[in-house]
């Protein structure tokens, strides 16, 4: 490589520096590198200007570097691809194959709900559910045409799983029971491995609930927005009672009991919801959830619960605060409990080189109490994005395409120079439909604050890999909570 004569330029990266270690952020292929010293000089001098292999191999031991010192950091540098010559490298994410195998089933076991909470994307003024004239509750016929959709949709796989979505996941709890057994025993017959989670308010969970749940080792998030005043705000029931003082005791009690899985919590945030350390110390500290994850509501832009750009500032300071605590007892060897660290670290760990903003449609799919498949939870029964129905011969595999053509990173020039696009690949699906109209369209309002995180938390795994490496080996296996 050092005899060639045409020039090298800089690739497609994103620097960080922490503990006096230089790292790069390889955007092509979503890795991080350690960067040496000659590979640190090597990048200023390109910066300046391309230079042939020779020359920079040249320039590196004019300033001092061994020879076999500034080889070996241009050759790395150009394994990396963080340095190329005009050739270059296209590492573009991978169209997904025809028969991508399924892996995640989520089941909208009811579009019901007991509770009437005014942000609500299924039941308040940005949803995109037609549910008229269609079953309110899933029936076992639909169900075992879900699972059993699942399964021969996944061969390939060695695990699978199942998430019981609503509506309120519980009202419709003796088909969750049902589902279980069933597909536990298909599975078996399958000689896959098959798991379940469910999200749920938490105001229908009773001893009985808690005891399968328990003996079935089902992970449960709760939707839970904070303390009692934060958490009635939004959370309400029809006649706009707080629910707070019924959930209360109940979530208690299932995280008390249920030690077979992580309790996670997830609090939607909005214009009258901020307080994040506020919140996050509450779930964690006095509730006792393992996790607590946050997400600003999906809204359009001029609903009273939308949050301003002004709150989603003080959002990303608060954000940044509850890092760095997540920072200090990680070095530590300690787990902290703020979710959206631990997911973001757990892509970084992989490096992960999205295609598509997450799985849905992919990997996942959402079935509704009709059958009619969704891309995901947050599209069931929705007629414009529906993509089959398993009573009627499954996914339809042009819709299918047509929804993960659009939504495809390639797709969407706006995020083709962003240095954060191998974790975002240009957002949610349905924040893109709520706020554009295109589930195709990049969530450019967000563009800002992800770019933000992204270099955070870049910085923080950077500092744990330094001063406590071991502690990153637990993402080996982490999948972030749906």
């Amino acid at each position: 490589m050092t005899a060639t004569v045409t020039p090298l330029s800089l690739g497609e990266f994103h620097e960080f520096r922490v503990e006096s270690v230089d790292f790069l952020y390889l955007v092509p292929s979503g890795g991080i590198f350690a960067v040496s010293p000659a590979g640190r000089q090597a990048i200023l001098l390109l910066r300046e200007q391309p230079l042939a292999a020779d020359e920079l191999l040249a320039a590196l031991i004019d300033r001092g570097y061994a020879k076999d010192d500034a080889e070996e950091a241009i050759r790395e540098l150009f394994e990396a691809r963080a340095i190329r010559d005009p050739r270059g490298h296209q590492d573009l994410p991978q169209e997904p194959v025809a028969d991508f195998p399924l892996q995640s089933l989520v089941l909208n076991l009811t579009n019901q709900c007991n509770l009437s909470c005014q942000y609500c994307y299924e039941f308040g003024e940005d949803k995109v559910a037609t549910p008229d004239g269609k079953p309110k509750f899933m029936s076992e016929t639909v169900a075992k045409a879900s699972v059993d959709h699942l399964l021969a949709s996944s061969q390939g796989r060695r695990a699978i799983h199942i998430t019981f979505f609503g509506g309120e996941t519980l009202m419709n709890f003796p088909l969750l029971k049902w589902v279980v057994h069933y597909a536990l025993g298909k599975a078996k017959e399958a000689g896959q491995y098959l798991d379940f989670s469910l999200t749920t308010n938490g105001t229908l969970l009773s001893p009985e609930i808690i005891d399968f749940l328990v003996e079935h080792s089902i992970g449960v998030t709760v939707s839970m927005d904070g303390p009692k005043e934060m958490h009635d705000a939004l959370r309400v029931y029809a006649n706009g009672k707080g629910s707070y003082d019924i959930l209360a005791p109940k979530v208690k009690s299932l995280i008390q009991k249920h030690n077979t899985r992580p309790i996670a919590a997830r609090v939607t945030l909005t214009q009258q919801v901020t307080s994040v350390k506020e919140i996050f110390h509450h779930l964690r500290n006095e509730f006792g959830f393992a996790e607590v994850g946050f997400a600003p509501v999906t809204a359009a832009p001029k609903r009273l619960y939308t949050i301003e750009n002004n709150n989603m500032d003080r959002i990303f300071e608060q954000f940044k605060e509850l890092a760095v605590e997540y920072r200090d007892w990680a070095i530590a060897g300690r787990m902290h409990g703020f979710s959206n660290v631990s997911d973001t670290l757990a892509e970084l760990h992989a490096g992960i080189n999205k295609s598509h903003p997450c799985g849905a449609g992919l990997g996942l799919v959402g079935v509704g109490p009709s059958g009619d498949i969704a891309p995901c939870h947050r599209f069931v029964d929705s007629d414009a994005h529906a993509l089959g129905n398993v009573m009627e011969g499954g996914l339809d595999k042009g819709k299918q395409k047509e929804f993960l053509d659009k939504g495809h990173i390639g797709a969407k020039f706006d995020c083709h120079s962003c240095f954060a696009r191998p974790l975002c690949a240009g957002g949610c699906h349905h924040e893109a439909f709520v706020r554009y109209g295109d589930t195709g369209h990049p969530n450019l309002h967000f563009c800002d604050w992800i770019r933000g995180w992204t270099d955070l938390c870049l910085n923080i795994y950077g500092e744990i890999a330094v001063k406590n490496p071991a502690f990153l080996d637990q993402f080996e296996q982490r999948k972030p909570l749906q």
